[in-house]
């Protein structure tokens, strides 16, 4: 089990970080946009069918080289037909039966001169011919391997009564030589099919073919059988009727077809046959005329427009794609390059990001490619528009852009609307406006998805897009020297629509994609920052002292990535959850005991450094099993890193002594470091907050200096070597955790209360919750020992 979840490990691995799975994803884009360059077939002349009447005469304006379908298809038929049906020849059939019975009567002949063992003395000796008979006997089943054929007992028999003897097994192997080299096929009628064309005959041990035409004198299985008693006929004569009805009996079932029909090898030389006929053409002249106004569309003007509409095609339209995948390849070279390949390079899982931006780009084009090919035609033989550039601002194009953005960022968001726009107005060959319109689009859908934390931003975002794109279309159309109206109110309104479609596209398929990928949108983050989810509202039930410390370190972590730029709701919702593994065991945490035993007290210290570590493992699965994501799992993984467990480390220490050479790896935990600023923030965020609350007297410049001290610890014990994180992000993240801390342990102001007979009056550290005291108390307490009770109750 372990073996294999190494190896699955390894296989997620590679598919995740290595670059020929990029290179692979490269060449799916490619291959998509070739696949969408190439256009449908275009009817460049008219589309016409047989039976229609041309509308007008139509001659060829070039010289082009026509098929003639039916001639090929004769010709390749003719081929086809004269190739031989080919049967197979084992040559060494025969030698391996013949050679089994002889090994098969050897075999058993020595047994039977095998030396008998001498009599002991004292016990009544077993005569030699039961010995040899149950020699014999024994060794029958490896007979009947040798022949490969069961033999019946009373055919037994008979042979152990002639000793097996060398006749018997002469005239078998003679008679058998005899068929076997006239030859025996499986099916002779199937065979007799061919009878006046003939054969070819492959021997399969030496490829050597022979074409035979007397097909008649080859054996089928029935009357091989037949065969053999006309052929044992003089070689049998004056033996006993018992021993030729043996002969022919181990004959007959001793025989099997040695030539049998390749079925396959006769249709692979049909297929190159055919293949090797060249097509029957005949050329068209230029000015040739074709077809003549007024005259019935036959096939063979069906077959000469269609040549003519597919040569052009090809010659014409081959080096605009060409030109145009060179152009697409350069520009997601050049993006991915300059914008994609470092960023998303330092994250855990390249390659799915990866996939995902391929994935959303194939899926914009080929929508965009459906609607090119399918819609506009449609639209342009009704006559609506007179280009097809209002429609085409329909698409919602944008919204692929916002996507990326709401679950990268801008950063990325900006350059694949750029890459995108390109892409599709090259898929769509639309002029230069149009992709700008796209590019614009896009950029400005992907601004306003940044910081996307509620549902409704999908809805403001679209009619923002909307808005926008009405603006770009009405900028564009003031372009057109043509002015029309109606046509620029169509536009308006189809650019508004494009817009909206894009933030409704966007809301639809951020939760598909948020599952498919595993990734966690800021939404999501704040739907697991409810206290209502689950695990969250088991934390405070089951574990409070764990609760309490995760909701701090939620706000320290907050607080420090808002101060770097990092992802401060993540370092909150992550801080939330770095301890949900602590479930498994509450008591054995010391911030769930209460004052109580402490659990470890009994415990080995290496027992208690497991405890310790498997938390990070139950929390792993936990996150997975209630699907928190994969950026709050990386957190709960990592939030140790490989950090010492040095309290027990120590304590081992000092129980076995330095002599015994502690492995200090066995009291460490799993790790991986920290690979995100967020989880470093949440590491160090639980390290801080856990070392506070061992102060005695929390100044702020205690603080400062445990604060400092606890980072410094982290850094030098190379915890931070993996993530993207500088020194001054350290100090702005001191500088925020103390802030927080400070606010948490300041020192309240202290208030006077009127003092017992002969001393001083009390003070109280909480003024907004001081509770004046009625002489009723004094008289419940005369001897001021409340006190004690509250501490025995432990509320004191």
């Amino acid at each position: 089990m372990t073996n294999l979840s190494q190896r699955k490990k390894a296989v997620a691995r590679f598919l995740g970080t290595h670059n020929g799975v990029r290179l692979g994803m490269l060449s799916l884009i490619m291959a998509s946009l070739a696949l969408m360059l190439i256009p449908g077939m275009p009817s460049l002349y008219y589309n016409l069918e047989a039976g229609d009447v041309a509308p007008r005469s139509i001659k060829a304006p070039r010289d082009f080289i026509i098929e003639n379908s039916e001639a090929t298809e004769t010709s390749r038929q003719l081929a086809a037909a004269s190739v031989l049906t080919v049967y197979d020849l084992d040559a060494t059939m025969g030698s391996r039966t013949i050679s089994g019975v002889q090994s098969g009567f050897q075999e058993m002949r020595s047994i039977l001169e095998e030396p008998l063992p001498l009599p002991v003395e004292g016990i009544t000796p077993t005569p030699p011919e039961n010995i040899r008979s149950q020699k014999i006997w024994a060794a029958k089943p490896r007979f009947e391997n040798l022949l490969g054929i069961p033999v019946s007992d009373g055919a037994f028999r008979l042979l152990e009564r002639e000793n097996f003897s060398q006749g018997i097994e002469d005239k078998i192997t003679e008679i058998l030589r005899a068929i076997f080299e006239n030859g025996v096929v499986a099916n002779k009628n199937i065979l007799l099919e061919d009878q006046d064309r003939g054969i070819t005959l492959r021997t399969l041990d030496s490829e050597k073919e022979t074409t035979e035409t007397n097909l008649r004198r080859f054996y089928g299985p029935d009357q091989a059988r037949t065969m053999v008693r006309i052929v044992g006929e003089p070689l049998l004569r004056g033996m006993h009727y018992n021993h030729i009805n043996l002969i022919v009996d181990l004959s007959q079932r001793l025989i099997r077809p040695n030539i049998t029909l390749n079925r396959s090898e006769t249709q692979k030389r049909m297929q190159e046959a055919t293949s090797l006929v060249k097509p029957v053409l005949y050329q068209i002249k230029a000015e040739e005329m074709l077809l003549r106004e007024g005259e019935r569309v036959t096939d063979l003007h069906k077959i000469k427009l269609d040549a003519l509409a597919s040569q052009i095609r090809t010659q014409d339209i081959f080096r605009s794609n060409s030109g145009s995948l060179l152009l697409s390849l350069f520009i997601l070279l050049t993006g991915y390059c300059l914008c994609f390949r470092r960023p998303l390079s330092q994250t855990r899982n390249p390659n799915k990001n990866i996939f995902f931006l391929s994935t959303v780009l194939i899926a914009v084009l080929a929508m965009s490619k459906g609607f090119h090919i399918l819609i506009l035609p449609m639209i342009s033989e009704a006559g609506t528009f007179a280009t097809p550039a209002p429609l085409l601002m329909a698409l919602p194009v944008a919204g692929a852009a916002m996507l990326v953005c709401l679950f990268f960022s801008m950063a990325q968001g900006l350059p694949f609307a750029l890459i995108m726009g390109s892409l599709v107005a090259i898929i769509l060959k639309a002029d230069l406006p149009l992709a700008f319109f796209f590019i614009l689009s896009g950029a400005m859908g992907a601004y306003w998805m940044q910081d996307c934390r509620e549902r409704k931003v999908f809805v403001k975002a679209g009619w923002k897009l909307g808005l926008f794109q009405m603006a770009l279309a009405m900028g564009l159309f003031l372009q057109m020297e043509s002015f029309s109206p109606p046509l620029m109110a169509w536009t308006l309104i189809f650019a508004f629509t494009g817009g909206m479609l894009s933030g409704i596209l966007t809301a639809g398929m951020a939760p598909l994609l948020e599952i498919l990928f595993d990734y966690t949108t800021d939404i999501k983050l704040l739907e697991l920052a409810n206290p209502d989810q689950p695990l969250l509202r088991r934390l405070m039930l089951e574990a409070p002292g764990t609760y309490n410390h995760a909701m701090i370190v939620g706000t320290l972590a907050e607080a420090a990535a808002s101060e770097i730029g990092a992802n401060s709701l993540l370092a909150r919702v992550g801080g939330y959850y770095h301890d949900i593994g602590k479930l498994s065991k509450p008591l054995y945490f010391i911030e769930n005991q209460g004052g109580g035993k402490n659990s470890h007290d009994k415990l080995a210290p290496s027992m208690s450094a497991l405890i310790l570590i498997t938390h990070v493992r139950d929390g792993i699965s936990m996150a997975k099993k209630h699907k928190l994501g994969e950026a709050i799992t990386d957190i709960i993984a990592q939030h140790h890193g490989r950090s010492l467990i040095k309290f027990f480390y120590e304590k081992a220490k000092a129980q076995k002594g330095e002599a015994d050479n502690i492995n200090a790896d066995d009291y460490r935990y799993p790790g991986p470091r920290p690979q995100s600023r967020e989880a470093a923030i949440v590491m160090m965020a639980d390290v801080v907050e856990a070392a506070s609350r061992t102060l005695e007297n929390p100044t702020a410049a205690r603080i400062q200096g445990l604060v400092q001290k606890m980072i410094n610890n982290i850094f030098s014990d190379s915890q931070l070597d993996e993530c993207d994180i500088t020194l001054k992000d350290l100090h702005r993240i001191a500088r925020s955790f103390n802030k927080i801390l400070t606010g948490i342990y300041h020192h309240r102001i202290e208030y006077a209360e009127s003092a017992a007979p002969g001393g001083q009056k009390k003070k109280h550290a909480h003024t907004d919750r001081q509770l004046p005291e009625s002489d009723d108390a004094q008289r419940r307490d005369p001897d001021g020992k409340g006190d004690a009770h509250l501490k025995r109750l432990g509320i004191s």
